[in-house]
């Protein structure tokens, strides 16, 4: 097996190819794995981190707007075309997978051309306008929303795999994760985020929610602010005086939280933006939450991404336009009073919970390189 695997730009598309090339190397010992990108994305650092051969190729994104750029950015398209055909008429790849980006449209086209096996994965329930193109041409779209469906062209070949996930997230026990946190069997563990980065919105919010909760019978908090904001979200919680962090404090605060999936196992509720594998991992782990898509992303995938889930009761929807603090305490007091609903929530959840995706598409692989050689 000789692998080659496209995708870049942003950690959405990067971590799911990394996730297929480690999942490919394990169900395929000896396979030999390529990954494709541009010298820009953060694929150019990630990738050679994680121990895989990378190789570039020029690619770029149009604007929606007339722009000289876009002159530029079709230009550089075509030189990546022709890259990636040499590249793939020299490697000669068993299979080509992509998972979106802008550098994902020369290699599957040319890998398609050439007539290689190609399958794509869309992770968003908004696909990206790349893979929306792409599907014309590959053996197989792999979805991870059933709500993409609609936006993909009728001859696009859709199998709903769900999104790949990090192993350590199946891996921890919740009653082993509650015990390594010090939470009893009446704590209610709510668990907040915005990324790396943290989320401005959030963390207004949250300084509300610990100013009001901080003392509420039975609740702990935990949320990370990102390294951007965590100096000004202490300042802020110091000015009234409150505590956090220390041995009997019920809120904790750090810039990041390294042992994320202790935490998620621990959790009661989540509070965080809407991105595809944040999603994944929640719904893996049957976690009911409130999802403040960040209103900035492509193509507004995060709200879609939300309401997917929002729609069928697997989690509440709020705009970050109409985030508050008043409206998390709002919230967190009444999940807590009516555990009913939050078991619902959490039920519905877990409905959408793919644990088994990677080996889904890895299953998908398979079958396209069969078809391709039996035809």
């Amino acid at each position: 097996m000789r692998v080659m695997i496209t995708g870049g730009g942003t950690g959405g598309h990067i971590y799911p190819a990394l996730a297929i090339a480690r999942g490919v190397m394990e169900r395929w010992p000896g396979s030999e794995v390529l990954y494709v990108g541009t010298d820009q994305g953060l694929e150019a650092d990630i990738v050679p981190r994680a121990g895989f051969p990378f190789k570039t190729i020029p690619a770029q994104g149009l604007k929606r707007a007339l722009s000289p750029q876009n002159v530029v950015a079709v230009w550089s398209a075509a030189r990546g075309y022709f890259i990636a055909s040499r590249l793939i008429h020299e490697w000669r790849p068993t299979v080509v997978i992509g998972t979106g980006g802008y550098v994902c449209g020369p290699v599957i086209l040319a890998a398609s051309r050439q007539g290689v096996p190609t399958m794509i994965h869309e992770q968003n329930a908004f696909p990206g306008v790349t893979n929306r193109l792409l599907s014309r041409f590959t053996d197989r779209t792999a979805i991870t929303f059933l709500d993409a469906v609609k936006f993909f062209p009728k001859k696009a070949r859709i199998v709903l795999t769900g999104l790949p996930i990090r192993s350590e997230i199946l891996s921890v026990r919740r009653g082993q994760a509650r015990k390594t946190l010090n939470l009893s069997s009446g704590d209610f563990m709510v668990l907040s985020f915005g990324g790396s980065r943290g989320a401005y919105s959030i963390n207004q919010a949250m300084i509300r929610v610990i100013q009001s909760l901080h003392q509420y019978p039975g609740l702990r908090l935990y949320h990370a602010t990102g390294n951007r904001d965590y100096k000004k979200f202490m300042a802020e919680l110091a000015k009234g005086g409150l505590k956090v962090n220390g041995p009997g404090d019920k809120v904790k605060v750090e810039p990041y939280f390294y042992e994320i999936a202790n935490l998620l196992a621990a959790a009661d509720l989540v509070i965080c933006r809407a991105g595809a594998s944040t999603i994944a991992e929640l719904t893996v782990l049957g976690l009911p939450s409130i999802l403040v898509p960040f209103p900035y992303a492509t193509g507004n995938h995060q709200e879609h991404n939300a309401r997917a889930l929002a729609s069928q009761g697997a989690a509440i929807l709020v705009h970050d336009r109409d985030l508050s603090g008043e409206v998390l305490v709002g919230y967190i007091k009444g999940l807590m009073k009516d555990r009913s609903r939050l078991a619902q929530i959490a039920k519905a959840s877990a409905a959408f919970g793919k644990p088994n995706a990677l080996e889904h598409i890895l299953d998908v692989v398979s079958n396209v390189i069969v078809e391709r050689n039996n035809r």
